[in-house]
């Protein structure tokens, strides 16, 4: 285009529509319009739908392996020179198990659970709760 007339140009141009998408294909409007036109429809139901289990909560895989184990396994629990050395130290400290609990930012039954035994020793507690009562919890006495 060398400084001339500007010239158009008449060649159609043809814009096409992408087909639908599935999520397209499936919406109830283009469901409801292939009906009106006679269309056949396939409906496909997905193997979990309805039901409220999730689809990895298939047990098989574990089973064998839980099947085979013979040993009586339980979690470790608090040992009892801890639970004393805790109710110790918050009696030494003359705090009480709700009040030790506000201190390390915990429940007061997580107190509880170690005072009793039941919990499971989680390390993070255990470095908290010698902070707050000054007591060695851990390691050799």
């Amino acid at each position: 285009m060398s400084g001339g007339p500007i010239a158009q140009d008449w060649e159609p141009v043809v814009i096409r529509k992408k087909a639908p998408t599935a999520a397209a294909r499936k919406d109830e409007k283009a469901v409801n319009a292939a009906r009106r036109a006679g269309a056949e429809i396939e409906t496909v139901r997905k193997a979990t739908a309805g039901s409220n289990k999730a689809a990895s909560s298939s047990t098989s895989l574990n089973t064998r392996k839980l099947d085979e184990e013979t040993e009586n396994l339980s979690h470790e629990k608090v040992p009892s020179e801890l639970k004393k050395a805790i109710m110790q130290g918050r009696t030494d400290k003359k705090l009480t198990q709700a009040q030790l609990a506000q201190l390390i930012n915990e429940k007061p039954q997580i107190i509880q659970e170690y005072e009793s035994g039941k919990a499971i020793p989680n390390q993070q507690i255990i470095t908290k709760l010698e902070r707050a009562l000054g007591v060695k919890l851990r390691g050799k006495k």
